[in-house]
């Protein structure tokens, strides 16, 4: 949980959603999971980002089949070659073998998002083969107001009571499970990091969704990366402010030229938020 005391600072993490257009992979956006835009090859866009000074950045390859793991993994070698910053690249990984080629191949750390929720012992293997310092669990979530007896219970900004549902398959399945202790029992299992992204949030550029990245700070002691939604420095701001997240990550923002991670930092120092320089 961010603090904004002692050596801790806000860190800022660009996003790039990869996927093979064309012929070539291309970085690209949508909203709540679909209607997906090119915005541009992911080699130029994680320079763009490093010289921005962005903290780290996240790669995630949303084809998610075997022709777009083999893509990833040269994008991983292609985007090692060309930044210093740490990156991450998920998206489809789902065996050992998987996300050493990944890291072999230059990422700093890997995702696991659906491979995670069928095989939770997953998350439990990979942390002791590889360390929990590169294993990053994400968790999509969606709100859900058909309460049951055993999940928990958050009020949302407009007084209406919901609990937070796992999703897979970038969000065509819902698995009935809470994503809070979904994410107790990530951490448990070895995960040094939770993204949690807001299927309701997605690409809306309406800020966060701060009751459920919130929740997931107050549950967990490993960090937490706010994602999903943001589009101005504000909302960037109450990642850090309300939801008391580590880092935040946006992406339509910052591909759209709106603003630039310097900006940002800009408005976080103005506001008494420590970032890095």
């Amino acid at each position: 949980m961010f603090d904004n005391k002692g050596d801790s600072y806000a860190k800022i993490v660009p996003c790039l959603d990869v996927k093979v257009v064309d012929g070539r992979p291309s970085v690209v956006k949508g909203e709540k999971f679909v209607d997906l835009k090119r915005q541009g090859d992911p080699v130029e866009l994680a320079r763009r980002y490093q010289d921005q000074g962005a903290d780290e950045l996240i790669f995630l390859d949303i084809t998610a089949s075997h022709e777009g793991r083999k893509t990833m993994v040269d994008v991983a070698r292609r985007v090692a070659d060309a930044i210093d910053i740490p990156f991450a690249v998920g998206g489809g990984i789902s065996s050992l073998d998987g996300i050493g080629q990944i890291l072999e191949a230059g990422a700093d750390k890997i995702g696991i998002n659906t491979a995670a929720v069928k095989n939770p012992d997953f998350v439990k293997e990979a942390s002791a083969v590889f360390g929990s310092d590169r294993i990053t669990v994400a968790v999509d979530a969606r709100r859900n107001t058909n309460i049951l007896s055993d999940v928990n219970v958050h009020q949302m900004e407009d007084g209406t009571r919901s609990w937070f549902e796992l999703v897979i398959y970038g969000g065509r399945e819902a698995v009935g499970i809470d994503a809070i202790e979904w994410c107790r029992r990530m951490e448990e299992l070895g995960a040094g990091e939770i993204l949690p992204t807001s299927m309701d949030r997605d690409g809306t550029n309406i800020g966060y969704d701060l009751p459920l990245t919130k929740a997931i700070c107050e549950a967990v002691a490993i960090p937490v990366i706010a994602s999903g939604g943001a589009s101005t420095p504000q909302h960037i701001l109450e990642a850090f402010t309300v939801a008391r997240a580590d880092s935040a990550l946006a992406a339509g923002m910052f591909h759209r030229g709106e603003y630039t991670v310097g900006q940002v930092k800009d408005y976080l120092e103005s506001r008494g938020i420590r970032v890095k320089r």
